[in-house]
């Protein structure tokens, strides 16, 4: 079965960074697109990076755009998320998802940015 673990998160202060990863397992990592998503208390899950299978295409919105990069590795079957320049509106609970019709996510792991 489709399985997403997610680690790296962690307490930063303003202007550090944080690398997370997801380790993925039970489908073909290699051809599938995958996905970072955020979820802060209160507010909707939003994307924010998504990377294709040979890691060529890459996505990010505008609110991390500069700061955030995402990366595979495909012999390893992991995705990574470096974030740069954090800042407290990034404090959330980070998931990794890959969607073949269900969306899958891993169990998340928290970011906090605080000084």
């Amino acid at each position: 079965q489709v399985q997403l673990v997610e680690s790296g998160g962690g307490l930063v202060h303003p202007g550090g960074s944080l690398r997370l990863s997801c380790a993925a397992s039970g489908f073909p990592f290699s051809i599938y697109t995958m996905n970072w998503y955020r979820q802060a208390p209160g507010k909707e899950r939003e994307m924010v990076a998504s990377i294709g299978g040979t890691g060529a295409t890459t996505y990010y919105p505008d609110s991390v755009k500069g700061r955030f990069t995402v990366s595979r590795h495909n012999a390893k079957n992991t995705v990574y998320l470096q974030m740069n320049n954090l800042k407290p509106e990034d404090t959330a609970v980070y998931y990794c998802n890959v969607r073949m019709g269900t969306y899958y996510y891993g169990q998340g792991t928290q970011v906090t940015v605080s000084s």
